[in-house]
């Protein structure tokens, strides 16, 4: 927390707060509060001028800035890149009515990821077999706050016999722009169904709109990579496993279910029959 929290933080202070982990830990950081003075409280992503809290973490040997907080906008969750963090705390001119911050901090290994079984062999992996569940979420690493930096996890989803997973992405702000190839500095989600890359499917990043992808069998493979430049908000996904003649579609509206399925065979059937009883009700020529 800041000096004296909750009471207001006193002027020209400067805190710094370093966290150290182990081995493949990585450190988090979640805010409970944050109410820093600002002179200008009508553009609070300026933070030059105001009281701030700035967040570093290892990169290439020195400490480099990833991000500055500051205004009474609670941050997303902070996440590091290995097991090095550094907060700095800077006030310029406090406020009497300026009460500081509180964050809780954990060194963990999960990277914030708390669905599928992560896989001890990989530096961030996590299995999602339908045998335990034939539906749930995951998402990035340190899903809301921005993913870490130079980091790279794999979802791999493993179906019964004739199943097929199907993955829906409702938020996806992955730092990068097409092709996103490493020359272009791109961050990316890449899919296949197989461990090695699959040409079926385009590495996806950029800011998109919802969307859907769906493997041919009942192995599929995600994969996250982030380099060490910029950073963006990632993912959250939900995942269904399907009988392969299954389709999915989306929530229809005006219904409260999350998601429905309707069995293929009994939409053509449906569909047959409203053409044959059409066809019959048409005058003959």
């Amino acid at each position: 927390m800041s000096p004296s929290y909750p009471s207001p933080y006193p002027p020209k202070t400067t805190c710094r707060y370093e966290f150290q982990g182990r081995g493949k830990e990585r450190v988090q950081i979640v805010f409970q509060d944050f109410n820093l003075y600002h002179p200008m409280p009508n553009d609070p992503k300026d933070c030059e001028n105001a009281d701030s809290l700035d967040a570093f973490v290892h990169i290439d040997g020195r400490m480099e800035k990833i991000e500055s907080f500051c205004g009474a906008v609670l941050p997303k969750p902070v996440m590091s890149n290995g097991p090095r963090l550094m907060l700095e705390f800077q006030s310029q001119l406090a406020s009497r009515y300026s009460r500081g911050f509180k964050a809780t901090y954990s060194f963990t290994e999960n990277f914030g990821i708390n669905t599928g079984t992560q896989l001890p062999d990989y530096p961030c992996a996590f299995v999602f077999n339908s045998n335990e569940s034939r539906n749930g979420y995951f998402h990035s690493p340190n899903y809301p706050g921005f993913y870490p930096r130079d980091t790279e996890c794999h979802y791999f989803f493993h179906g019964n016999i004739k199943e097929k997973v199907h993955l829906h992405f409702h938020f996806f702000d992955v730092e990068g722009v097409l092709p996103c190839e490493a020359t272009s500095a791109s961050d990316y989600v890449e899919f296949s169904n197989f461990m090695a890359r699959d040409r079926k499917y385009s590495r996806h990043c950029g800011q998109l709109k919802e969307f859907d992808i769906e493997s041919d069998r009942k192995f599929f493979r995600v994969t996250f990579r982030s380099n060490d430049r910029l950073d963006g908000t990632g993912f959250n996904a939900s995942y269904h496993f399907l009988d392969e003649v299954e389709v999915y579609t989306g929530k229809p509206v005006g219904t409260s279910t999350s998601e429905s399925y309707r069995r293929n065979g009994m939409d053509v059937l449906h569909l047959v029959l409203i053409l044959l009883t059409v066809h019959l009700a048409l005058p003959s020529h």
